[in-house]
């Protein structure tokens, strides 16, 4: 029987995932029942719920992403409810398409219950993103 990954244990798991690409492989850290909220989306969904809901989104992402993504100032703060971590790190990011580099910051707030999310609030810079693939007119158009 394998031990239970506590909530800071399980964010690491989840940035290294997402930081190598393995985008559909990290759906295994979400509980059946998961709410994923993005709180800064500015266009498209800002909740998701439910495990397979998450998997269809992050297979989305591998299949279309451009970015190559390097953590750095990552810093975990537990909290005083045991399965909440809130992390904070910024993404030194390579946008394929563009050749741009930029930074982009982010902060989750994250509940594991049993070794498995089952809420995430996440806090991207989906601007930064917007502005290095050449996306801004179209991201302007769409909040029009």
């Amino acid at each position: 029987m394998s031990e239970t990954l506590s909530p800071r244990e399980v964010f690491h798991e989840l940035l290294t995932g997402i930081t190598e690409g393995r985008f559909t492989e990290v759906t295994r850290l979400y509980a059946e029942d998961t709410v994923v909220e993005s709180v800064f989306e500015p266009v498209g969904p800002r909740r998701y719920e439910g495990r397979a809901v998450l998997a269809e989104r992050f297979a989305q992402v591998a299949a279309h992403s451009l970015l190559e993504l390097r953590a750095h100032n990552v810093v975990v703060r537990e909290t005083d409810d045991p399965e909440v971590v809130v992390a904070e790190w910024d993404y030194q990011v390579l946008h394929r398409e563009t050749g741009r580099t930029f930074e982009a910051a982010n902060i989750q707030v994250l509940r594991v219950r049993d070794g498995l999310i089952v809420h995430s609030r996440d806090y991207h810079d989906h601007l930064a993103v917007a502005v290095a693939g050449g996306r801004l007119p179209e991201l302007v158009a769409a909040l029009g």
